[in-house]
């Protein structure tokens, strides 16, 4: 079908297909620019006030999970239609519940299982198209010998969940790489944090493990977001 980047065809393709829909601003526009200043005042704030000795506290939860909210706020306030969009929203949403999770040693389980709902829908929103199977050898080649050393250092009751996590985590890498664009480097970026965040927690602890799994985390879920901007039919139109 044409497609005019004013008229209706292109939105109603984009949302049967639940590919992106029109955006209020153009991610070219200065004013995603200006929205996405709190997103990065937060980060400052949590990295400044965050210290090793700090006791979990539902405060610090607070402010680690602020960045995530508020990229919840900016696709609702700068790109409410559309159900990747509204995807985007429900994963951010279940990883500031898996944030929360984290403050708390005792909560990992429940950490990961929200974020593996956050996933779920990343996966939902990533779609199948294009399938690209060949990009699932460098992903197992990676993830296999990784995840393999690791088993080896998990108490019992760990293996299965995580196993299971692991396994989601490399599919939802595979098809943030299909998707390509941001997608492809958050995708990248939520893997690099939950693999250092795995071995710094069960093999060894590794020298400023805590900033490189937040700095690379909080990265990822912004270039996710902004996928929302980027519409494959748009492009190849």
């Amino acid at each position: 079908m044409q497609a005019t980047l004013g008229g209706s065809h292109v939105d109603m393709d984009t949302r049967e297909e639940g590919l992106p829909g029109k955006p209020r601003f153009s991610a070219q526009q200065p004013h995603v620019g200006r929205w996405l200043s709190p997103f990065f005042l937060t980060c400052a704030v949590y990295f400044l006030l965050w210290s090793p000795e700090n006791q979990p506290s539902w405060v610090g939860a607070l402010i680690k999970c602020l960045p995530i909210l508020y990229l919840v706020v900016f696709l609702w306030t700068v790109y409410p239609g559309g159900s990747y969009s509204l995807l985007l929203q429900g994963a951010l949403v279940c990883s500031a519940v898996g944030d929360s999770c984290l403050v708390w040693p005792e909560a990992f389980l429940h950490g990961m299982a929200a974020f593996t709902v956050a996933h779920l829908l990343y996966l939902w929103a990533f779609g199948l198209t294009p399938l690209k199977p060949g990009l699932l050898l460098p992903v197992l080649l990676a993830s296999i010998p990784y995840y393999g050393l690791l088993l080896w250092h998990l108490p019992p009751d760990m293996v299965l969940p995580l196993t299971a996590y692991s396994l989601l985590l490399a599919v939802m890498l595979w098809r943030g790489l299909a998707r390509g664009g941001s997608t492809c480097w958050g995708a990248l970026l939520f893997t690099l944090s939950d693999a250092v965040l795995a071995w710094n927690l069960f093999v060894h602890p590794l020298p400023h493990a805590h900033l490189v799994v937040m700095a690379t985390y909080y990265a990822a879920q912004i270039l996710i977001a902004l996928s929302a901007f980027q519409s494959p039919r748009l492009k190849s139109n």
